[in-house]
């Protein structure tokens, strides 16, 4: 009791790093000894962060607040200040070591700093950082080559983009463009990006301004868990024929959908429902655009690209985040005869296929197949989600633990039966993991879901590590 009330008592800011770091130590190491409670240890890891001088977390608040948008807050009530990565495992500015269970929203594929990525982000950028694609360069054809061959199909025609919402964007127009139709169907609860026509097929309103948003409709949500007809996926599809049947013209664009929805919460699709909506959309005269920014790349563990559990063969398909490690790139995937739309008029993006990024982007794929990364994902992604529903057992805050792999969410409720969003209890287990050392992140349209998306190297140990700290923070509520 007496540790504990020192814990509340003692204000970081006014004491050395040295001893927030013994403080740390001594907090997280406490045995059962003369009763005293022992808290879940971190997994060992032989690294030693640098020396950090730089500015410290309360003077970058200050000027983030003067210098830069604050509409989008920091986590936390104390925001941290990360300094360096390593892997799975993230450090502040004193030293202090936390399991990153967020990946940087799902971005940080291989692992922070992996050496492979580091190598060749680096040899590139002391050969040439950046011509346009104007001239010939061997890394951008390096890693379209080798992203093709990674794709089923005909998916063999790479664009390159900087980012997850201009690849969709450029995934809508061309879908427009090729079929001559403009209404776009896409799911509630998704999310596709903040330009004009993603925010439009984005269906959350806090993630929409009030700008003109014309031919999109958005259809039932087939969430297994919250959804009117539960796992009966083909139910669900009904509404997509319903749109295009008293919503359209008869033809449309397309249909976009991500196969796991991650700022929704993880959601995975109901089973049966791509399927069918396939089937309608290319009666429909439209194409399919499998939104793979979160859930590409292996990261579902059973399969490298997240629509492959579903069986349904896209037309386009984008990605962005993990594809880089970090780096700031995204890509278009599409076949041969789609992708002459674009020869029409001159489309141009002058950072995208930029040789730095291409680099890091074709490293990634080379560490996915080198370390085996999806074949862990699978096996240490099954391992937590297990545990994750063992402790759903356990705590009756715990509504539902779903998703794939390294795509997870875990959604909390005030009341199982009635599913009362738990948001407020989220906002406090998040605060208290962060505490304990280990970083997830919040989603879900009620603001209630754990989302779990480390970088794919996670271990057991890790998961173990990870639940352990959910299940003490959650007992002490």
């Amino acid at each position: 009791m007496q540790l504990r009330q020192l814990t509340k008592q003692i204000t970081w800011d006014k004491i050395s790093r040295w001893q927030r770091r013994m403080f740390t130590t001594v907090t997280r190491t406490r045995s059962n000894e003369d009763g005293v409670e022992s808290l879940p240890k971190i997994p060992h890891f032989s690294h030693t962060p640098a020396p950090y001088n730089g500015p410290s977390a309360s003077d970058l608040s200050k000027r983030r607040k003067q210098y830069l948008p604050t509409f989008v807050g920091t986590y936390y009530t104390h925001p941290l200040n990360l300094v360096e990565g390593k892997m799975q495992y993230v450090y502040d500015e004193n030293g202090r070591r936390y399991l990153d269970a967020f990946g940087g929203i799902a971005t940080v594929l291989c692992g922070h700093c992996h050496p492979d990525v580091v190598e060749a982000i680096v040899n590139q950028t002391r050969l040439l950082q950046h011509t346009t694609v104007l001239y010939l360069n061997h890394a951008v054809v390096d890693f379209a080559e080798a992203l093709a061959a990674k794709m089923p199909g005909e998916l063999k025609v790479v664009f390159f983009t900087n980012s997850g919402t201009e690849a969709n964007e450029l995934a809508l127009m061309m879908a427009r463009l090729y079929t001559g139709y403009h209404d776009v169907i896409s799911i509630r609860n998704g999310y596709h990006g903040n330009a004009t026509s993603t925010m439009g097929v984005t269906a959350q309103f806090f993630h929409k301004f009030n700008v003109v948003q014309t031919g999109i409709h958005h259809v039932l949500n087939p969430d297994p868990y919250r959804g009117v007809f539960g796992l009966d996926g083909a139910k669900y599809a009904n509404d997509v024929q319903d749109i295009i049947d008293y919503g359209t013209c008869g033809r449309v664009a397309g249909f976009v959908a991500e196969a796991i929805q991650g700022v929704g919460g993880g959601i995975e699709l109901a089973p049966g429902y791509l399927p069918a909506v396939y089937s309608m959309i290319k009666k429909a005269g439209g194409l399919f655009i499998a939104d793979e920014v979160q859930s590409g790349f292996g990261r579902t563990g059973s399969h490298f690209w997240g629509f492959e559990a579903h069986g349904v063969l896209p037309d386009i398909v984008t990605m962005a985040k993990g594809i880089g490690n970090g780096a700031p790139i995204g890509a278009v995937v599409t076949t041969p005869e789609i992708a002459k739309v674009l020869k029409y008029a001159y489309y141009f993006s002058t950072f995208g296929g930029n040789p730095v990024c291409s680099a890091a982007g074709l490293a990634v794929l080379n560490v996915i197949e080198k370390d085996k990364l999806q074949q862990n994902t699978h096996v240490v992604g099954s391992y937590l989600k297990d545990r994750l529903n063992s402790l759903k057992e356990k705590h009756e805050i715990i509504g539902d633990v779903r998703g794939r792999g390294m795509l997870l969410g875990v959604e909390l409720v005030k009341d199982r039966q009635l599913k009362t969003p738990a948001k407020d209890e989220n906002l406090h287990i998040l605060e208290q993991m962060k505490d304990m050392g280990v970083l997830v992140g919040k989603g879900g349209f009620y603001g209630n879901v754990l989302r779990i998306t480390p970088p794919l190297c996670f271990t057991k140990e890790d998961a173990d590590f990870l639940v352990d700290v959910m299940d003490y923070t959650m007992s002490k509520m």
